[in-house]
């Protein structure tokens, strides 16, 4: 069992930054792949980010790429989101999940998520 809690969330305005964090706690942190997915109202929930735990390989939504980063600290049991030059469109609730499955990009494919945190940039 994973437990993950995710913070940072908050408004700002466009073009603005924000960096999510998510705490994991319970089995072996470092053994699990890591995503971000976010789901805007009206909408599914879609994928942001992933990063790897064996080699921290990276990947991201096209939307996001250029402008989002993710990364962990395996020390700290801790994902985290930088999000820098922000969009309206970037308002959403943004999850934190875990897999135990390498590159998994979809919703289906993650095992453990948290409460989500919300993102809100005002134009």
């Amino acid at each position: 069992q994973v437990q993950l809690l995710e913070s940072g969330g908050g408004l700002v305005q466009a073009g603005g930054s924000l960096r999510l964090s998510c705490a994991a706690s319970g089995r072996t942190f470092i053994r699990y792949v890591m995503g971000w997915f976010r789901q805007a109202p009206g909408k599914e929930r879609e994928f942001v980010a992933v990063i790897n735990w064996k080699d921290s390989g990276t990947m991201l939504a096209d939307s996001v790429k250029g402008r989002f980063t993710i990364s962990r600290d395996n020390a700290k049991n801790t994902v985290y989101l930088q999000m820098n030059s922000l969009k309206p469109e970037d308002t959403a609730v943004y999850y934190c999940a875990a897999s135990p499955r390498m590159g998994v990009i979809s919703v289906l494919g993650y095992d453990y998520w948290g409460q989500g945190t919300q993102v809100t940039v005002s134009s």
